[in-house]
């Protein structure tokens, strides 16, 4: 899954940034789900070039109690775990410009704190009610990434705020039911939409605005 062209770079990058232990917790179903063995093999290769990272694998039917305990519903699905579990998942394979997502985040997981801006941070504290993002992307558009990557971000600040990156081209469906036209995609709470990817203080806003309508 990774070239190994780019495995030396990669073993470089973690090296020189991941700071504490990652887990990658992956729900697979691996006889009924077209990307499972991918998206399982994928991690297994990222976390042999770097010790701090870890796989555990579960199986989505049969391990039921660990798909409660991760809320994940559906698969290919990767939790992504620091010291403690952010409410961080990616729902497909992340690969194609989606690769870069998972890379970022398991290295801010791994810092345990994120870059965005202090004023962004300091309102983001000020949320009190569940806020539950959903970033629908699709592997091959190269702005979805930006917004994938700050929806994580978010969620990092806020034990209150959940981040899902759905690949809307493995679930159909879901996209239908969202009605998913153009990615990137982002919906809050059920209730506050937009297309594209846009500066982290425009999707405060929008977090803001979900959370007061909670």
């Amino acid at each position: 899954m990774i070239p190994e062209t780019h495995k030396g770079h990669l073993e470089e990058e973690l090296r020189a940034k991941l700071e504490r232990p990652v887990k990658l917790v992956v729900f697979t179903q691996e006889t009924e789900c077209l990307y499972c063995a991918q998206t399982r093999s994928l991690m297994e290769e990222l976390a042999a070039l770097n010790s701090k990272i870890t796989v555990e694998v579960y199986n989505f039917l049969a391990d039921a109690a660990k798909v409660k305990e991760y809320g994940v519903d559906k698969v290919p699905a990767v939790a992504i775990i620091g010291e403690k579990d952010y409410g961080i998942r990616f729902y497909g394979l992340p690969y194609g410009y989606e690769f870069q997502t998972l890379l970022d985040t398991i290295i801010n997981v791994s810092k345990g704190k994120t870059d965005l801006p202090e004023n962004v941070k300091e309102k983001l504290k000020t949320i009190t009610a569940p806020v539950h993002i959903q970033v629908f992307v699709t592997l091959t558009c190269p702005y979805c990434s930006a917004a994938a990557i700050s929806a994580y971000k978010f969620a990092m600040e806020n034990d209150l705020i959940k981040a899902d990156v759905v690949d809307v081209s493995e679930f159909p469906h879901i996209g239908l039911k969202y009605g998913v036209m153009g990615v990137p995609k982002t919906v809050i709470n059920e209730r506050v939409e937009f297309i594209g990817a846009v500066p982290e203080e425009i999707l405060l806003e929008h977090v803001l605005l979900a959370a007061r309508q909670h």
